[in-house]
Order: C-alpha cells, then sequence, then structure tokens
C-alpha cells in the first residue's frame, strides 16, 4: 500500500492495464509498425485533455518518425474561461460536422491507421474523426474508457460510440467520472486517472511500436534528448529532414 492515496489508487488502474490490455496495445503495436514500416504514418487524434497523449507521443523524446499528431487548438483549451477556455472547448467538440473541416487539411492514405483519443468515447469529434478514418481507408485505434463505452448512452446522432468503431480498442481501466479519490462529505471525487492511464498506454505502444520496427529491420529516426551525448550533435537534423521528407511522401 501507498503512502498516498491517490498513487495506491492510480497503480490499481496501471496494473489492470498491465494484466487485461496487454494483448490488445500489442496488437495496436504490430498495426503501427508494419504501418511505419510501409512508409505511412500512423495519426494520433484527440480533444480537450485527450490532446496530451498525442503532444507526448511525437514530437517528444523517443518518438519515432512515422507518428503524426493531429492537433488542433480550437480543440484545446488555453484559458479556464473565455476565449480558449474549457466551456467553449466543450461545447465545440460535440458539434456534429467540424471535424470533417478540420480533417480534409490533411491527406490520407488507405492502409494508415488513426489512433483515437476519448474517455468519454461519446462526444462528436472523436466518433466523427473515427468514421472519417474508416471511410478513407485507415484502420481505428480507439483509447478510451470500457466502463464508458459499455454503460454510456450515444448522443451522436448516428447512434455510434467510439469503440463502434475500433478495430482495436484500448480500455484505459479508468472509472466512468475519471476521478479516483473519494472525499467525505462530497459526491464528487478527486485525482483524475486517465491523463496517467494513457500516457502509460502511449509509452507502452511507442516502446512495442519501436521493438517491432527493429525486428522489422526498419531504419529508426528517433526524437532524442541533446543531453545524450552518444548521438552527434546533429543527428536532431536529420529526425527532422526524415520527418518533413516522410510528410512530403504523403501528402502528394
Amino acid at each position: 500500500m501507498s503512502n498516498l492515496k491517490y498513487v495506491e489508487k492510480i497503480n490499481e488502474v496501471i496494473e489492470k492495464i498491465d494484466a487485461t490490455q496487454a494483448e490488445n496495445i500489442k496488437a495496436a503495436a504490430k498495426l503501427c509498425a508494419d504501418t511505419i514500416h510501409s512508409g505511412k504514418l500512423v495519426h494520433l487524434f484527440g480533444s480537450g485533455h485527450s490532446v496530451l497523449p498525442i503532444q507526448d507521443m511525437f514530437p517528444r523524446y523517443g518518438g519515432v518518425v512515422g507518428w503524426h499528431p493531429l492537433m488542433d487548438p480550437r480543440l484545446m483549451w488555453t484559458n479556464v474561461i473565455g476565449p480558449g477556455g474549457a466551456r467553449e472547448l466543450l461545447w465545440i467538440e460535440r458539434q456534429e460536422g467540424y471535424i470533417k473541416n478540420f480533417l480534409q487539411s490533411y491527406t490520407f492514405q488507405e492502409g494508415e491507421v488513426m489512433i483515437v483519443y476519448s474517455h468519454g468515447g461519446l462526444n462528436a469529434a472523436p466518433i466523427e474523426c473515427a468514421m472519417y478514418a474508416k471511410e478513407h481507408g485507415m484502420k481505428v485505434i480507439a483509447v478510451t474508457s470500457g466502463e464508458n463505452y459499455r454503460k454510456g448512452t450515444a448522443t451522436h446522432s448516428s447512434g455510434k460510440k467510439l469503440g463502434d468503431l475500433a478495430d482495436i480498442l484500448i480500455d484505459n481501466c479508468c472509472p466512468l467520472e475519471d476521478s479516483l479519490v473519494a472525499i467525505p462529505g462530497y459526491a464528487q471525487k478527486v485525482g483524475a486517472s486517465s491523463t496517467t492511464a494513457v500516457m502509460t498506454i502511449t509509452q507502452s505502444l511507442a516502446a512495442e511500436t519501436g521493438l517491432l520496427l527493429e525486428k522489422l529491420g526498419h531504419k529508426m529516426y528517433i526524437f532524442v534528448s541533446p543531453n545524450v551525448t552518444e548521438c552527434p550533435p546533429d543527428y536532431m537534423n536529420e529526425v527532422y529532414a526524415n520527418y518533413t521528407e516522410l510528410m512530403h511522401k504523403t501528402n502528394n
């Protein structure tokens, strides 16, 4: 037992991920490794706090060229209230039709992969991102709350939840309400779990994909800290150049 209540509770979540989701993560890693090795992209999408695992995949120390974060600043909050605030964000991500306009700015290839993060799995943005991916011949990996998927009521006009559209579903093993620590006298809990959980899933996926890419003989360009003295001083220029070249190839 931990000395800290949150650490005790989040460790239970992470242990459950390891015990129940390892095969799904490994299956997702194989899909991602095969896609990257073929010269195509693995796209990542999320809104609200679900942008955080996208940012933590690439560009991030340890990230391999081939991951492609899809970032829309209107789907992140930069203020609590007012312009760029949480209230506006929570409204936008529920509006049907918005995400198609965002995704039309990108070129996607059949056979690529779209990873969609959403704890709730009910909002229009992640659902329509998954729909768009399927329409364009991509495989969909959903990282979501299995409890939300089982118990939640679909709110999208299609009647779909994110999990319904997934080729591979990875359960973040977090409770429906996300928070973990009960406070006496309050109905609400504190200490959100899903960010820590999906970061663990994301970096597990990154590591398993990297191990598979090595077995495939794929030359990896890995984002690395400048404090790693074993790498040449200009190594990161090679990483940026390879990323630029890959983006040019996949968008033409």
